[in-house]
């Protein structure tokens, strides 16, 4: 009989070696390492990470919108060098739009292109009107105080320009760099799969001051696997 298992409903693993698993996990160590140090199988560890994943993905989704002083950008994530056009608009990057509240947490969504109708789309389901946005100088971002946000500020990358004192997007530009570092760790993260990796890497810096373990356990502990 399967042991009981508060985090894994109906699994055949014990609750103490789904824990080993859930830690390595949170260490954010590979499969490869995870079955390695379990003992668990490669193909039953990849299958947890992707419901894990998963999981995080609905939670990040359920967050409420951000408030205050946000930062909003869009990078472009893929293979390092592809022929065509480079910067808005390269051919074979995958376009991921953020908003960021400077001290506290980011929010990203794929996005289809870098337009103002896509963009903006974003911006109206999860920024709230009090706040005030700080984008680079891109058309898209154009006509945001019409909708309704308090203040819009913008600094002119295309002029050389990358903060005027409070007025700046470096925060999540300094997320982009992370996230893409991470991402780069797994040698190509499919496509199929990337919206999961991406949600998971935002949900990592959003709980970067918390013990990511024990966030991971009482996450699960209310809505298991």
């Amino acid at each position: 009989m399967a042991q009981s298992n508060r985090y894994f409903r109906f699994s055949k693993l014990s609750e103490a070696k789904f824990r080993h698993l859930v830690r390595c996990f949170a260490l954010d160590l590979r499969a490869t390492q995870t079955a390695h140090l379990t003992g668990i199988s490669l193909r039953s560890v990849n299958s947890i990470f992707l419901r894990l994943r998963a999981k995080i993905a609905a939670e990040c989704e359920r967050q409420s919108p951000l408030e205050g002083v946000l930062e909003a950008d869009e990078s472009y994530f893929g293979p390092q060098r592809v022929r065509g056009r480079c910067g808005r608009g390269a051919g074979g990057k995958t376009i991921v739009f953020g908003l960021l509240k400077r001290d506290d947490r980011v929010y990203t969504a794929i996005v289809p292109n870098a337009s103002k109708a896509a963009l903006q789309a974003v911006i109206r389901g999860r920024a709230s009107l009090s706040s005030i946005i700080h984008t680079d100088g891109w058309a898209g971002y154009h006509g945001l105080v019409d909708l309704g946000y308090d203040k819009h500020l913008r600094v002119e990358h295309r002029e050389n320009v990358f903060a005027q004192q409070l007025n700046h997007i470096n925060g999540i530009e300094s997320f982009w760099s992370l996230a893409k570092r991470r991402l780069s760790r797994f040698c190509g993260v499919p496509k199929r799969t990337f919206y999961l990796h991406l949600k998971e890497t935002e949900f990592r810096f959003n709980h970067r001051n918390n013990n990511l373990y024990k966030e991971l356990l009482n996450f699960l502990r209310k809505d298991p696997l």
